[in-house]
């Protein structure tokens, strides 16, 4: 272990996580405790609880000493151990910050989160610099959105897609026994303002089931209008006699409108609004408008959180992030986030990499044109190619149809 170098005060990593939940952030996090105990560069590994919030309000828990069995454990249980927050750290925050971190002896600082978190570490190394303190500030990505740029995919995104494929694919049977009763089906599904979570709910269909493909709604290739989307839909209806159709939460017509109202009811603290869901919306004004009735799905946290769904390779990759960021804290790397780079198709591989904080805070990578569809509204082949080998082996279960043609018992 480290001698600790100021005193007698033991050499701290200190780490959080940040933003929404996942299945997944829980491995990152026991990979940096357990990088940082193999890379005897640390005397102490402490926990900030709820983010960068515990830091300002001296909330942290011991995380070297948890024991190695509680540890494999969490490492496998949904959520956030540490708890997480969506607290922006104001300039005015950055001295206290610094203050609560030389306090604990901190020698690295690892924030695990997306976007917002890559801009909380980034302005932290950047104060530690122009305060000259002797800080590594590490980001290690996690978001179910898949929006960080300079990384193949973000753990998180493997877990969701695998749970909504399966759940969308299952919903979809549902409609097909039922058409009678409910024509329509809108399954609302999180995301933020990118279409990769949208777009996966259309990787469970296999080719035998390219007929009931739903409808996919991107924020990247918005409707015209509530109208132009409801006339879609029905078009579904008249040629199979029933549609289901995925909404992004944070669905937009191409004049910018949200088709769940235009204002919000929640602004967090970084400026993200929060408006209602188009699902509901879209179910009334089908049945007012088109006169089909109409229901809504919307998976919400079960989606993010799941961990019976969970993708395996998701919970390695998470874990060898956590794992590198530490190892690259104790050999004094600063102002990066852990990247995953894809090596190879097939079979697949992803190494570990890393990315400059100033080329990710703040900025959200979209749908890529080459995995849009567009003319049934849908994802491509290269997005399917991209993104079935991150749910892992065997993520679908075998389904079949009786056959239409074998109607006679005489």
């Amino acid at each position: 272990m480290s001698s600790g170098g100021r005193g007698s005060a033991p050499a701290t990593l200190v780490v959080g996580q940040s933003g929404g939940a996942t299945a997944v952030i829980n491995a990152s996090l026991v990979g940096v405790v357990e990088g940082a105990l193999a890379s005897g560069g640390f005397d102490r590994i402490l926990g900030m609880r709820h983010g960068i919030e515990g830091l300002l309000k001296d909330d942290i828990l011991d995380l070297g000493e948890q024991p190695a069995a509680t540890l494999a454990r969490v490492r496998f249980t949904p959520s956030a151990a540490l708890g997480t927050g969506r607290y922006k750290l104001h300039d005015n925050d950055l001295d206290r910050a610094m203050a609560a971190l030389s306090r604990l002896n901190a020698r690295a600082f690892i924030y695990i989160g997306g976007n917002d978190s890559a801009d909380t570490a980034h302005r932290l190394h950047l104060h530690a610099g122009a305060t000259e303190a002797k800080l590594n500030v590490i980001a290690v990505p996690k978001t179910i959105d898949n929006d960080l740029p300079e990384t193949d995919h973000c753990p998180g995104y493997g877990s969701i897609a695998r749970y909504l494929a399966n759940a969308v694919r299952d919903a979809t049977y549902d409609s097909l026994a039922s058409p009678q009763l409910y024509p329509v089906k809108f399954v609302e599904v999180m995301g933020r303002d990118a279409g990769w979570v949208p777009a996966a709910c259309a990787l469970g269909f296999a080719a035998d089931e390219a007929d009931l493909a739903p409808l996919i709604y991107l924020p990247e290739r918005p409707p015209a209008d509530a109208d132009a989307l409801l006339a879609e839909v029905v078009a579904r209806v008249e040629e199979r006699g029933w549609a289901v159709a995925i909404v992004p939460e944070t669905l937009r017509d191409a004049s910018g409108r949200h088709l769940g109202g235009d204002e919000p009811e929640y602004v967090d603290g970084f400026g993200h609004p929060y408006h209602a869901g188009p699902g509901a919306a879209l179910t009334r004004l089908m049945a007012q408008r088109a006169g089909l009735r109409a229901r809504y799905d919307k998976p919400g946290t079960a989606a993010r959180m799941s961990i019976s769904l969970a993708s395996p390779v998701d919970l390695d990759e998470a874990y060898r992030l956590g794992w590198a960021a530490a190892g690259c804290a104790a050999a004094g790397n600063s102002d990066i986030m852990m990247t995953l780079s894809r090596s190879q198709e097939e079979p697949y591989r992803c190494d570990i990499a890393t990315a400059p904080l100033a080329e990710i805070a703040n900025q959200i990578r979209p749908f890529p044109d080459a995995f849009i569809d567009e003319t049934p509204r849908a994802p491509s082949a290269a997005f399917r190619a991209y993104a079935l080998p991150l749910l892992g082996p065997d993520p679908f279960p075998s389904y079949a149809r009786l056959s239409p043609d074998l109607r006679s018992w005489q």
